[in-house]
C-alpha cells in the first residue's frame, strides 16, 4: 500500500449510508467568534462524488424562502457531526440536477418502499423487540 493511501484511509471519519434522492439532515458545526455551535442543513442529496476515498463530497439541495440553496459537504469533513436519512426517494439518475429548473409539485420525487414502512402500514404487523433469553435460577 502506498504511503498516501495509508494517511488518507487513516483521516475517514464517516461512512456514507445515504444515495442520491435521499432527504438527509446534516449537522455542521459552526463556528462564530469563539462560540460553536450545531447547524442542521435538511434537503435532498443531489450528487454524490467519488464514494471512496477522503476526497468524496456531496451536494444537498433545499428551497429556502423559495430560494433554492445548494450547499457541498465533504463527507469526511471535521465540523460534520452526523448525516441523518430523513426519507429515501426513488430516483433514476445518478445526479439530479434537473432539480435545479423544477419547483413546487414538479420537483417531488416518488418515496421509496422500504421493509419498515411496509411493516408500519399493515396494522398489527408492527416488528416485535426480541425476547431476551433468559436462564432458571439456580437452586440452594
Amino acid at each position: 500500500m502506498r504511503l498516501i493511501d495509508k494517511i488518507e484511509k487513516e483521516q475517514l471519519r464517516h461512512e456514507v449510508k445515504f444515495q442520491v434522492g435521499d432527504t438527509v439532515r446534516v449537522h455542521v458545526r459552526i463556528k462564530e467568534g469563539d462560540k460553536e455551535r450545531v447547524q442542521v442543513f435538511e434537503g435532498v442529496v443531489m450528487s454524490l462524488r467519488r464514494r471512496a476515498g477522503n476526497r468524496a463530497s456531496f451536494t444537498v439541495r433545499k428551497i429556502s424562502y423559495g430560494v433554492g440553496v445548494e450547499r457541498i459537504f465533504p463527507v469526511h469533513a471535521p465540523a460534520i457531526e452526523k448525516v441523518e436519512v430523513v426519507n429515501s426517494n426513488k430516483v433514476r439518475r445518478a445526479r439530479l440536477y434537473f432539480l435545479r429548473e423544477r419547483a413546487g409539485k414538479a420537483a417531488r420525487l416518488k418515496e421509496r418502499d422500504t421493509l419498515q414502512k411496509q411493516l408500519l402500514a399493515v396494522p398489527g404487523a408492527a416488528p416485535e423487540a426480541p425476547v431476551p433469553e433468559t436462564t432458571p435460577a439456580p437452586e440452594a
